[in-house]
C-alpha cells in the first residue's frame, strides 16, 4: 500500500512541521473555546449565587410582608441549589485546566515557529519536528489524566 502524501508519515519535514503547527493551533483554539465557556459558567454561577443571597437577605429585612418573606426564603433556597451545582460541574477547575493547556501548547508552537524561522527548509529533519509533536501529545495526555482524576475525585465525594 502506498503512503498517503497527505498523512504526516508521507510529508517532507518542513510540511510535517507545518502540520504539527496546525495541530497545535487547533488544540489551542479548542482549549481557548472551552476555557471561555467554563469561565463564563463559573462566573455566572457565582453571580447568581451572590444575587440570590443578597436578594434574600434584603427581602428578609421586609418581614412585615408575608409575600416578601416567602420570596426571600425561596431565593435563599435557589441560591443554595446554585451553590451546589458549581462543585458538581467544577467549572472553575476546568477553566484553569484549559488555560494551562493553552499556555503549554502555545509555548510548544512558539518553539516550533522559531525552529522554522531560524532553520533553512532543506535542513529541517523529521527528527527535529518529532519532539514538538510528542510534547503536544504529552500535554493532551496530562490534561486528560488530570481531568479524569478530578472527575473520579468528584464521584468519590458524592
Amino acid at each position: 500500500m502506498a503512503e498517503d502524501p497527505q498523512s504526516p508519515a508521507g510529508l517532507p519535514p518542513v510540511e510535517l512541521a507545518r502540520w504539527v503547527q496546525g495541530q497545535l493551533t487547533a488544540g489551542m483554539e479548542w482549549s481557548e473555546s472551552r476555557r471561555a465557556r467554563f469561565r463564563r459558567s463559573a462566573s455566572l454561577v457565582k453571580l447568581l449565587s451572590l444575587a440570590f443571597s443578597v436578594a434574600s437577605t434584603v427581602i428578609l429585612g421586609l418581614q412585615d410582608l408575608n409575600f416578601w418573606a416567602s420570596l426571600a426564603f425561596s431565593l435563599g433556597a435557589v441560591g443554595v441549589a446554585v451553590n451546589a451545582v458549581e462543585p458538581f460541574f467544577n467549572w472553575r477547575a476546568r477553566w484553569v485546566l484549559m488555560e494551562e493547556s493553552e499556555v503549554r501548547l502555545r509555548r510548544i508552537r512558539d518553539e516550533l515557529d522559531y525552529l522554522l524561522v531560524r532553520t533553512a527548509p532543506d535542513l529541517i529533519r523529521v527528527e527535529d519536528v518529532d519532539p514538538f509533536f510528542q510534547r503536544a501529545q504529552e500535554v493532551w495526555a496530562d490534561i486528560s489524566r488530570r481531568w479524569l482524576d478530578q472527575r473520579h475525585a468528584d464521584q468519590r465525594d458524592t
